[in-house]
C-alpha cells in the first residue's frame, strides 16, 4: 500500500479509481464503500485510491469542539489497507485547500492530481470554497472530461445507517458489543509506550503509558481491557483513559495495567481493546483515596474477566467465518456512575455525521 501526502505529490499518483471522505473508524459503512470501489478498480484494472484529509474538515473549522476521533491517521491508513486500499492520499486541510473553488478542486485534485477515471462519493458530497461543489457538478464535469461518478450505497444495520456518530454514541454509553457490530471488529486504541511519572509503581500498580492527542476523546474513564503485545500475547487488565484529574495531568493519556505481567514495555507498540466500562474519571481528595479506588477497580476488572463470555464475529453476526479474535465485550457499563464522576467522553456527538 502506498501513502501519498500533500497536493504537491499528487503528480506521482497516476490514473485510478477513487473515493473521498474522512473514513473515521473505517466502520462497516465505510467498508461497504471500499467494496464498491474495489469492484470498479478490478473491472477497470486501476489502483483503488482513498483520499482523506488531515486534519479532518470539521476539526479544522470546530477545533476542540469537533466530534472525538475514532481512529488516528496511522490507524486509519492501516485499516484502509486491510480493507483493500492500494493507495491512500492524505491532503492537508488548510487555508490553501479550503480556498480552492469547486472547479479548481476538480481540476487540480481529481484530474491533474489523481487522474481519476471513476469516482465513488456520497450524493450529498460537497467540496470547494463555501462548499459550492456538489454531486451534480462532478457528473457534468466527468461527462466532459472522461471520468465516471457513482454515488455510495448506504449501509444499514438494525434499520439505521451505520455512521461514525452512531459508533461514538455506543462507545460513550459503554456498549462495546454493539460498537463492534458497527465497526466489524472490536474498538481498539494503539500507541507506543513512553516514560511517564511512574506514579503507579509507587502504589504497586505499574502501568504502560501511551500518549493521546489533545483532541477530545471518544472514551474517557476506567475500563476493563485486553492488551495485545508485539509478540502476539493478549493480556487482560484495566486502563485509564483521560486526564488523570487527581494528579493534574496536562495532556490526555491511556495508561494500562496488565494483570500478572512483569517486563519492560518502553518503546513497544501496544494495542488496547476496551471491553467494559468500570466508571468515569473522579477527582479524588488525595493519593490515598485514589489508590484505594484503583485497587477496587482492578478487583472489579478481574471479576469481570472471570465471569464474562467472550464474543467473536459469529456471535456478533458479522459476515465472516474465521474470526481471529474473541473478547468479552460488554453492552453496558458495569455500574451506575457516581455523582462525582466526570463521565464525559469528549464533546457530545454531533447530529450531522462526519463520516
Amino acid at each position: 500500500m502506498e501513502l501519498i501526502r500533500g497536493l504537491h505529490n499528487l503528480h506521482e499518483a497516476g490514473p485510478c479509481v477513487a473515493t473521498i471522505g474522512n473514513f473515521d473508524g473505517v466502520h462497516r459503512g465505510h467498508q461497504a464503500i471500499l467494496d464498491q470501489l474495489k469492484s470498479r478498480a478490478t473491472a477497470l484494472g486501476l489502483p483503488m485510491t482513498v483520499v482523506v484529509f488531515e486534519p479532518q474538515p470539521r476539526e479544522y473549522f470546530a477545533g476542540e469542539q469537533a466530534p472525538p476521533r475514532l481512529s488516528r491517521l496511522r490507524d486509519k491508513v492501516e485499516l484502509l489497507a486491510e480493507y483493500g486500499a492500494e493507495r491512500v492520499v492524505c491532503l492537508p486541510f488548510n487555508a490553501a485547500l479550503r480556498g480552492l473553488t469547486a472547479d479548481e478542486f476538480i481540476e487540480r485534485v481529481l484530474i491533474r492530481g489523481l487522474g481519476v477515471k471513476h469516482l465513488v462519493v456520497g450524493d450529498d458530497f460537497r467540496f470547494g470554497c463555501d462548499r459550492a461543489g456538489d454531486f451534480a457538478l462532478l457528473q457534468r464535469v466527468g461527462e466532459r472530461c472522461g471520468f465516471e461518478v457513482e454515488h455510495t450505497r448506504t449501509f444499514v444495520l438494525d434499520d439505521e445507517r451505520v455512521s461514525s456518530t452512531r459508533v461514538r454514541t455506543l462507545l460513550a454509553s459503554g456498549n462495546f458489543a454493539q460498537a463492534a457490530r458497527l465497526l466489524g471488529r472490536p474498538y481498539q486504541l494503539s500507541g507506543r509506550v513512553v516514560a511517564d511519572r511512574q506514579l503507579g509503581r509507587t502504589i504497586g500498580v505499574p502501568t504502560a503509558n501511551l500518549p493521546l492527542t489533545s483532541r477530545s476523546l471518544a472514551l474517557r474513564g476506567i475500563y476493563a481491557c485486553v492488551t495485545r503485545l508485539p509478540d502476539g500475547r493478549e493480556l487482560s487488565g484495566a486502563a485509564n483513559i483521560g486526564w488523570r484529574p487527581t494528579v493534574g495531568s496536562t495532556r490526555p493519556v491511556l495508561e494500562v495495567h496488565l494483570f500478572d505481567f512483569e517486563g519492560d514495555l518502553y518503546g513497544q507498540r501496544l494495542t488496547v481493546v476496551p471491553c467494559a466500562r468500570l466508571r468515569g474519571e473522579v477527582n479524588f481528595a488525595g493519593l490515598e483515596a485514589l489508590t484505594r479506588q484503583i485497587h477496587a477497580d482492578l478487583a472489579q476488572a478481574r471479576r469481570y474477566f472471570r465471569a464474562a463470555t467472550p464474543l467473536d464475529a459469529i456471535a456478533l453476526e458479522l459476515p465472516c467465518t474465521s474470526t481471529g479474535w474473541t473478547y468479552p465485550l460488554a453492552s453496558a457499563p458495569l455500574a451506575p456512575e457516581p455523582s462525582t464522576s466526570d463521565s464525559s467522553a469528549g464533546t457530545r456527538p454531533a447530529d450531522q455525521d462526519d463520516g
